[in-house]
């Protein structure tokens, strides 16, 4: 099943009695149902993805800071002295064992480099920061200088690492909590209603 048509069915409590809410597609870029603000109490092992200097980790840490889920940033684990990609073998013990915990949050992406699919397959909710090529570019150019190998990701993205991502999540994690962030607006609403139900 894909991201666009997985269909999430909640139950909300109206009147002293449960309601089961009617299925419905969720909407990008609007504010939570309030019968969906409760699955973020249950928030335990949370996976950040997305495109490249879309704020991942600086979400990570937001949500660190209200939950007090410890926060463990992909890349500063997978990349070694020199920018070296740890072997994709090694990546996957390597995650197995973070993975192994009961609460955290993982934040990054590394495209063609990742085994995505083993923190998903862990995971109970996964953040998706979709924003925009001219966004994402904009922030990158700001906060660092960075290599060729970085611009060509960023460029292709969503005609290659976008639809990959897609199809990994819908594959190893049909059951964990999906929220898609097309702006940093409804991404700060999903932040304001983490903090008001911790």
């Amino acid at each position: 099943m894909s991201i666009a048509g997985r269909v999430h069915k909640t139950r909300c409590r109206s009147g002293g009695s449960n309601q089961e809410a009617h299925t419905q597609k969720r909407r990008v870029d609007t504010p939570l149902p309030n019968c969906n603000l409760r699955k973020l109490e249950t928030m335990k092992r949370v996976v950040i993805v997305g495109r490249g200097a879309s704020g991942k980790s600086t979400l990570a840490r937001r949500l660190g800071d209200i939950t007090g889920l410890p926060v463990i940033e992909v890349d500063k684990i997978f990349w070694r002295a020199g920018l070296i990609a740890t072997p994709r073998d090694q990546w996957v013990v390597i995650q197995e064992k973070r993975v192994a915990g009961d609460r955290w949050i993982m934040d990054g992406d590394l495209g063609p480099y990742d085994a995505v699919d083993v923190r998903l397959r862990a995971a109970d909710t996964i953040l998706f920061l979709d924003f925009s090529l001219v966004r994402c570019a904009w922030r990158a150019i700001r906060r660092s200088r960075e290599g060729a190998d970085f611009w060509r990701w960023l460029l292709a993205y969503r005609y290659q690492g976008r639809p990959i991502l897609r199809a990994a999540i819908a594959n190893h994690a049909p059951n964990a909590v999906l929220h898609v962030f097309r702006g940093p607006k409804a991404l700060d609403r999903f932040v304001a209603n983490a903090a008001d139900v911790m």
